[in-house]
């Protein structure tokens, strides 16, 4: 008894028979014609059926968006999943119709067949592909925890099973064998298999290592100088990692280089409560002294230093000389130097910073001397990770970090340059100092004004005997400023002193002055 499919393609072939009869072609000609006619028509109702189906989903499908926000049927009509799979329709009906269409001539029948289903499993390929990626789209979008994860490059290593897969039964299609048969002489062709699809094996076990060890996500900072990579991870495939480095360019990389080579991802930092801030002045050696009494009552006009110096005295009135871990609570650093008593001021500093991080680590600490003196370096994080914020924080600390040493006497090393010469040649050039400083560019004003006071005072009291007319009228100068003009030294040069020079000079006036 013959199946419906069969009763339907007898019937639709006397119905072609006898329509070409009815218009008077003769029966050789309807013989030749009814086979060429009828395969026509079953590829036109095949199609037309695949398209009425396509457009019935895609019916009902919107009608199912209209009241329920379905993520998979979104994905599913942006990506045209459902055409996809209506194009599988015709092919079988082809397949189930075509041996009426060669009943006298198989060897077309066997072209005909191979051609249809070499079609099918293209577009089941297609159409699989397609699935995988609307259902991994879909699952990412659900799940945070796999929308970091380098899902796309998993769904990819599943679709290229299946074009395997449908390479190989393609194959056995064509030359008429058994998938099985293949896939068990397929060891003959590993080697060229290898070569073939390196990238793709490479690709596959860097993904798995990748994916696995959490190495990296999408989103993820990474820095890989090698590959001039420093920016922001976009994408991860089998075969590529695109980055979008900070300059905006974009920047391929094979995922294996990531496992082959080293690279660093800055996510601990994101995820962590600040971003570090590493960076250190070299201070001259020389510039550092002990405290006197008068500088700690000089440095106590720091409203942060005033406590913590009062209480170091009085420990050390006590005898307890505790500069680490300190049990008072006191941060590390000492009141015995000025660079000590310099480094427990940045502390204080920067843990009442208000962008600064306490909860973790934080330090003001010496580095191993060199040969430009000793590098003091403070080692916090700032609160704020966002890059132009975090570097305006560092600017603004190390900005204070230099403009600050001098008050402690302190003074950061710094190359000589030109400049520095010009200003050395002013300073040991003839004429008054004062006059010389105030050329002088580029230089703290305040490490010279002592200096200039000073030596205006010297310049004015060595100059005024020099520009009086009446000198031996005034009265003999005090030992403080005969002191400072070495009048002594001038004494001795002109010889030993007579008895009217040895007389205290008064006034005229004064009745007990000698007639």
């Amino acid at each position: 008894m013959k199946n419906d499919t069969d009763k339907f393609a007898d019937g639709l072939l006397r119905w072609i028979k006898d329509l070409l009869t009815s218009l008077g072609i003769n029966p050789h000609a309807v013989e030749q014609l009814d086979g060429v006619i009828y395969l026509l028509l079953i590829l036109t109702i095949a199609f037309f059926i695949g398209k009425a189906v396509h457009g019935i989903l895609v019916y009902f499908v919107n009608k199912i968006r209209k009241y329920r926000n379905v993520t998979i049927l979104d994905i599913l009509i942006e990506r045209k999943v459902i055409r996809k799979i209506a194009r599988l329709i015709p092919p079988l009906i082809i397949i189930s119709l075509l041996p009426f269409a060669f009943e006298n001539d198989p060897r077309f029948l066997n072209i005909a067949q191979k051609i249809t289903w070499i079609y099918f499993i293209i577009v089941f390929l297609i159409a699989i592909n397609t699935m995988l990626s609307a259902v991994g789209e879909t699952v990412i979008h659900k799940n945070q925890a796999l929308r970091d994860r380098p899902m796309k490059g998993v769904i990819q290593i599943v679709q290229v099973f299946f074009i395997f897969m449908a390479a190989i039964v393609i194959i056995s299609v064509l030359v008429n064998k058994s998938p099985t048969n293949l896939l068990t002489g397929l060891g003959a062709f590993a080697a060229l298999l290898l070569l073939i699809f390196r990238d793709s094996i490479l690709g596959f076990v860097a993904g798995v290592l990748l994916a696995e060890n959490d190495m990296i996500h999408i989103g993820d900072w990474i820095e890989m100088p090698s590959n001039g990579v420093n920016g922001i991870v976009m994408d991860i495939t089998l075969n590529t990692v695109k980055v979008q480095n900070f300059d905006n360019t974009i920047v391929t990389i094979p995922p294996y280089s990531l496992i082959s080579g080293s690279f660093t991802n800055w996510r601990g930092m994101v995820e962590s409560g600040g971003r570090r801030i590493m960076r250190s002045y070299t201070i001259e050696t020389g510039t550092i002294q002990e405290c006197t009494p008068e500088f700690l009552e000089e440095m106590k006009k720091f409203d942060i230093l005033q406590d913590y110096i009062t209480r170091k005295q009085q420990e050390q009135a006590e005898g307890k000389v505790v500069n680490t871990d300190n049990p008072n609570g006191l941060v590390n650093g000492t009141i015995e130097t000025n660079l000590g008593l310099f480094r427990a001021y940045m502390t204080l500093y920067l843990q009442k910073h208000p962008f600064i991080n306490r909860d973790l680590l934080l330090m003001v600490r010496t580095l191993p001397p060199n040969d430009n003196g000793i590098p003091l370096q403070i080692y916090c994080f700032s609160a704020n990770k966002n890059w132009p914020s975090y570097e305006s924080i560092q600017s603004e600390i190390m900005e204070h970090f230099v403009a600050v040493l001098p008050e402690f006497g302190l003074y950061a090393f710094q190359n000589a340059s030109s400049r520095d010469d010009i200003n050395s040649a002013i300073i040991e050039g003839e004429g008054n100092i004062t006059e010389r400083i105030s050329q002088i560019s580029g230089v703290p004003w305040h490490t010279l004004r002592s200096v200039s006071q000073g030596t205006s005072k010297n310049t004015a009291a060595s100059d005024a005997p020099a520009s009086s007319d009446t000198q031996d009228e005034k009265p003999a100068a005090s030992p403080a400023s005969s002191s400072r003009n070495e009048g002594t030294t001038a004494s001795q040069d002109k010889g030993p002193a007579t008895s009217q020079d040895k007389r205290p000079a008064t006034s005229q006036n004064d009745p007990k002055s000698p007639t």
